[in-house]
């Protein structure tokens, strides 16, 4: 990504733009579906004029006029819902998280879930279709997204996954063990290296770059 473009993917039907925002530099992305124009921005985390700057960004994305569909949250933690109930206010859009944060999204945002999801479901709006997938241990809920394209793989890990590593999982040795099962079942057995790893701080990798690293992260504890 340039200094001056938020555009991080331009595929065939898609666009995906990227905003990084606050002192937690936390990553929000836009999902546009060139053919409908439908959008799906993942994580309202800070700043509702960045947010808005995206959109703005977005509008010649399409062939017909651009439309935010869904807001999708990746885990419950304040820093990736700050703007959530601002975006919400703003434009009435229905939100979609992990069943099991939908309560702690309320508790930060006052922000009731529209849509709960589980793994190995499908979050769809017109010419988006992301596939959920639970990723348990940084927070009980929390939900990868992955856009398949044609040969191309984009997974929106929010904090479960990172270049290096796993999230965060407080020193417990149950919640790492959770998670990384999860990561290595869920995303390195189902998926190819050749995927890409968006996530909610920082910048991307794949799953071919982290996987020689598995037995380490596991030998390590975190």
């Amino acid at each position: 990504m340039s200094a001056t473009s938020s555009l991080i993917h331009d595929l065939p039907r898609h666009t995906v733009r990227r905003a990084v925002v606050s002192s937690m530099a936390n990553n929000i992305y836009l999902i546009t579906a060139k053919d409908t124009g439908a959008q799906v921005l993942i994580d309202a985390a800070d700043e509702l004029p960045a947010i808005n700057k995206l959109f703005q960004d977005a509008t010649g994305d399409a062939a017909v006029p651009t439309s935010l569909a869904m807001i999708a949250t990746t885990h419950q933690h304040w820093d990736h819902v700050r703007a959530l109930a601002a975006l919400v206010e703003q434009t009435g859009t229905p939100t979609a998280a992990g069943a099991e944060d939908v309560a702690g999204i309320i508790s930060e945002t006052g922000v009731a879930t529209s849509h709960a999801l589980a793994d190995g479901g499908t979050l769809a709006v017109d010419g988006i279709e992301l596939a959920t997938v639970h990723l348990r241990g940084h927070t009980p809920g929390s939900i990868a997204f992955v856009l398949q394209e044609a040969d191309t793989t984009l997974i929106f890990s929010g904090d479960s996954l990172f270049p290096g590593g796993i999230g965060n999982t407080g020193e417990s040795p149950q919640r790492f063990t959770s998670l990384l099962n999860d990561v290595q079942d869920r995303l390195f057995n189902r998926y190819a290296d050749d995927a890409v790893v968006l996530p909610g701080h920082g910048n991307a990798t794949t799953l071919g770059a982290e996987r020689p690293s598995l037995p380490q992260w596991r030998q390590r504890g975190w």
